[in-house]
Order: structure tokens, then C-alpha cells, then sequence
């Protein structure tokens, strides 16, 4: 079966907290959005059939997993569902999206809850940073990179792309500034109230050291606590709704896994990321060209130029370019970016901050992304809107580029 895919509902916490602090623990944001997700959809929680929680290292972070028991206290109707876990590293969420629209597509439920969720404030950065390694092949790449596996895997990315290119370190920087921008005007987003300067954002110092060169402090994603759901539905549910709603439709999607190692693959080429969009394209009948906005896996601020390649919104070695004529900030953002006001084309990237300004709690990352995608599409996001969007790609990955979700929303 290839039954249709729709969202009818979201949610998700504000990234800015420190459950530690707080009092609280991942299972408290795990049925904060859970109940947020179904409260916007307007089901009744007895028709949810199938649960779905993506979460990359809460055994590690927090020492508790079987999370799909956290699911079930959303509401006592959820009760007796079936839930499972995925896990792919900061790709966590975005299986977890696609695990619960196959079960949908093949026809086994029609209602399906899906939350992702991390809780990484438990620790200190440096202790969670060797967590965070875990994603990577520990077994080869901790002799060669020593600590801070994944900031220097990405410096040796930036790097080969800097040599072959020419890229600046200014250019990375205005990807910096350009999602703080961004992020001002979500306000669930962990830097919504933080200034951000090019200035503040091309200089190495002590508070923004250079430590995996060229990448400094402010290229890296977050630190963060959170959660975002979803509500997914069939086709045959969504006919048996009486009342206009807010939704959108999985158009078409891909999903790939490569070598886990990045010294077995080419740093700056990545044809099973590629493979992954490609399909989702195909799927949809789409091309980059009918994509009205994006959102990417931005974990290091390199990695968002390499994603406008892989998806087809660059030519190879044109994604600065893309950056500088200023299609991917949103309007009110380019002149305090300075990029170009008035672009050919305009498709906004990371329009709530992406994992550099709105937050990276791992596991929700990959949700999170269809939390905006379909706030956009629904016309609900305020400040930041593209307007008269109406297809939306999510691109979600975890590892070095190693396990690659690509997906097309459609209003």
C-alpha cells in the first residue's frame, strides 16, 4: 500500500531550559509535547494506535531509556499502544518521523504519535561532548581526533571545502549570524534573546576559541534540553475528519546510511546523502527548483553549505554564493546579515534558528524540523513566515553525513 501520509498536529518545548535546574527530566518533556502535539491536532487520544519516540543517548545522559512509558502518560488513552525507540545518532528524529509514516504507508495504523526528545544538560559540555562521540567510529576516529571528535570531523570538511573553493571564514560566520537572526523571531528558540554580531562571529578569543580550526565556538550547534511531537495520519482518517485543520502531506522522502568512518569516504563528497534527496525528489515528481524553503541538518555551520549542495539549491561549489545573494535568509534578516536584499530566487533556510540558534537536543532535532515545516506551510509562524510557501524539504543527519533523512512536505 502507498497510503497518504498527512501531519495534523504538532508541538514542541522551548529549547531555552535547563531541565536539571528545573526539577525535571526527560519524561516531563516527552509528555509536555506529546500533549501539545495532540491538543493541535484536536484527535481524541484514543484513536492515536502507534507510538514513536526518537532519542539518540538518554541511557548515556540521563541512565533511562524504554522512553515509549513516557509516551503513554500523555494521556490515559495512549495506554496499551504500541511504541518503539530509534536511533541514528542526530538523525534519531527524522527515522523516527519516517518509521511512523511507513507504518501509516503500509497501511497498519492510521494514527500514529511521534515525539523526539533529548535531555543533554546533565553534564558538563566536555563529559557530553565524549558522549556525543558515540556517534562516531570510536574505534578509529578517537586515535585520530583525540576529544572533540565531531567539531574536528567537520573542521577536516570546512577545510578540504575552504581549499577547494576558496570559502571564507567570513562566510561561515554570516551562516552564524544568519540563524541567530532567524532565531529572533521564534520564541521557543534556545538563542532568542542572544545578540550576535559578524564581528563576534569571524573572531577567535577566549570566549569563542578556535578549538577545531577553522571552526570556533560559535560555528557549533547547542547544548540542549527538549522535546517536539507530532500527529500523523492516514488518508482514510484524515476523510473522517468533519472540520478543516491544519495539516500537510509527506510528499516524498529518502533515507540512506553510509560508511561510519570519514576516512572511508571523501570529505567533501557524499553521494549517499545525495541518494537520499535524490529519492525523495523522485518520489514527490519534484526538483530543488519547487522548493519554497529548507530545513537542514546546520550541526556546524559548514555542514548547512554542503546541504544547500546535496540538495540541489547550489551547484557544486556555489553554496556561498547561494549564501551571499542572500536567497537563504529570510527578508527581514539580509541587511543585518549582509547578503544581497533582492536575490533571484528566495528560499529561506533554518527559518527558526536551525541546530545553531534554535537548539540541538539530538533526538528532536529531526522532528523539530517538521514542527516548522509545518507551521510555515500553515501559515503559523509569525515574524519569520515565507510567504505563500507551500513545499517545504527537512534534511536530518547524523553522524559525519553517515545516516542521511530527507523529506518533502506539501501544503
Amino acid at each position: 500500500m502507498n497510503e497518504p501520509v498527512y501531519v495534523i498536529g504538532v508541538g514542541r518545548t522551548n529549547f531555552n531550559r535547563n531541565l536539571k535546574k528545573e526539577g525535571k527530566s526527560i519524561r516531563d518533556i516527552i509528555v509536555e509535547a506529546a500533549r501539545a502535539s495532540l491538543l493541535d491536532a484536536g484527535v481524541d487520544p484514543g484513536d492515536v494506535e502507534s507510538g514513536v519516540i526518537g532519542n539518540f543517548a538518554s541511557g548515556m545522559f540521563t541512565g533511562q531509556l524504554h522512553l515509549g512509558a513516557f509516551l503513554v502518560e500523555a494521556d490515559e488513552k495512549l495506554r496499551g499502544i504500541p511504541t518503539l525507540h530509534t536511533e541514528a545518532a542526530c538523525a534519531s528524529g527524522g527515522v523516527a518521523v519516517l518509521t511512523a509514516a511507513q507504518q501509516i504507508r503500509g497501511g497498519i495504523y492510521d494514527v500514529v504519535l511521534v515525539v523526539g526528545a533529548e535531555q543533554q544538560k546533565t553534564m558538563s559540555p566536555e563529559d557530553g561532548a565524549e558522549i556525543l562521540a558515540a556517534a562516531s567510529d570510536t574505534q578509529t576516529e578517537r586515535l585520530l581526533y583525540g576529544q572533540h571528535i565531531f567539531p574536528k570531523i567537520f573542521a577536516r570538511i570546512a577545510q578540504h571545502y575552504i581549499d577547494r573553493e576558496g570559502l571564507s571564514e567570513k562566510q561561515l560566520a554570516k551562516i552564524v549570524l544568519k540563524n541567530y537572526a532567524h532565531a529572533q523571531y521564534n520564541p521557543n528558540a534556545q538563542k532568542n534573546t542572544s545578540q550576535m554580531s559578524l564581528e563576534q562571529a569571524m573572531t577567535a578569543c577566549d570566549r569563542n576559541p578556535r578549538f577545531a580550526p577553522p571552526l570556533k565556538v560559535t560555528d557549533c550547534s547547542q547544548i540542549s534540553d527538549g522535546a517536539a511531537a507530532l500527529v500523523l495520519c492516514s488518508g482514510r482518517f484524515k476523510k473522517r475528519l468533519r472540520r478543516e485543520l491544519p495539516l500537510m502531506q509527506l510528499e516524498g522522502f529518502g533515507h540512506t546510511t553510509d560508511y561510519l568512518a570519514l576516512q572511508d569516504r571523501s570529505p567533501s563528497e557524499f553521494p549517499m546523502a545525495r541518494k537520499a534527496v535524490k529519492k525523495a525528489y523522485d518520489m514527490a515528481g519534484l526538483m530543488p527548483v519547487d522548493v519554497d524553503a529548507a530545513e537542514v541538518h546546520d550541526c556546524f555551520s559548514i555542514s548547512e553549505l554542503i546541504a544547500y549542495e546535496v540538495l540541489g539549491l547550489a551547484e557544486v561549489g556555489q553554496a556561498a554564493q547561494l549564501l551571499e545573494s542572500g536567497a537563504t535568509s529570510l527578508p527581514v534578516v539580509r541587511d543585518r546579515v549582509g547578503v544581497g536584499l533582492k536575490p533571484s530566487r528566495s528560499i529561506p533556510v533554518n527559518t527558526g534558528g536551525g541546530l545553531i540558534a534554535d537548539g540541538h537536543p539530538v533526538g528532536a532535532t529531526g522532528v523539530r524540523q517538521v514542527v516548522e515545516a509545518f507551521d510555515q506551510l500553515n501559515e503559523r509562524a509569525g515574524q519569520r513566515q515565507v510567504p505563500g510557501a507551500r513545499r517545504i524539504v527537512t534534511y536530518n543527519m547524523g553522524g559525519s553525513v553517515t545516516t542521511v533523512v530527507a523529506m518533502i512536505w506539501g501544503r
